[in-house]
């Protein structure tokens, strides 16, 4: 599978957080999924916990800035959810439905995060095996989202489609990003 490039979008956009862009690109190769996350623009009025020196699986995350991925094989209710911080620490989840069954996957016990800052530019990349999850053959859908934590407490959702009048990143019509072999 090429590169994807992608873009994600606040669910309200806040007068706050203009000129921020959040973007990447994933891939899937050899049943593994690649995924770059790169934040870029004033990075001053958000939460970044700095790199841990021992980056581990932690619970609850997505309380404060996290990029996620959400992957579940098509007409499948089940689903994982991939949750990291900047600080490196990283969880992935198994449900077996909507936001019903939430327990890490005991397939998985390490998740290497990259994180990169440069000036007003933050990255993180993360590869994921897929191939001790799901069959060869299935065909999955992805959706890529985040959760940015203000200086002030405030969060925002940003997602490469918001699908409900909520921001919800679990709804299964939001994941909209096909992924093939």
């Amino acid at each position: 599978m090429p590169t994807v490039p992608f873009r994600l979008q606040p669910f309200d956009p806040d007068p706050a957080l203009a000129g921020l862009v959040l973007d990447g690109a994933y891939s899937l190769e050899q049943g593994h999924l690649r995924i770059h996350y790169r934040l870029c623009g004033n990075l001053e009025g958000l939460k970044l916990p700095l790199p841990s020196p021992t980056p581990q699986r932690r619970d609850e995350l997505w309380q404060s800035t996290c990029f996620e991925a959400f992957v579940g094989v098509a007409g499948s209710e089940g689903y994982w959810e991939l949750n990291l911080s900047p600080a490196g620490h990283w969880n992935l989840y198994r449900l077996d439905g909507y936001r019903t069954g939430l327990r890490p996957e005991p397939r998985c016990s390490a998740l290497p995060v990259a994180r990169q800052q440069e000036g007003d530019a933050l990255s993180l990349a993360v590869e994921l095996n897929l191939s001790t999850l799901v069959p060869t053959e299935a065909a999955l859908e992805l959706s890529l989202t985040a959760v940015l934590e203000q200086r002030h407490g405030d969060c925002s959702y940003w997602a490469l489609q918001h699908t409900g009048s909520e921001p919800d990143f679990h709804r299964r019509d939001s994941f909209i990003a096909a992924l093939w072999r």
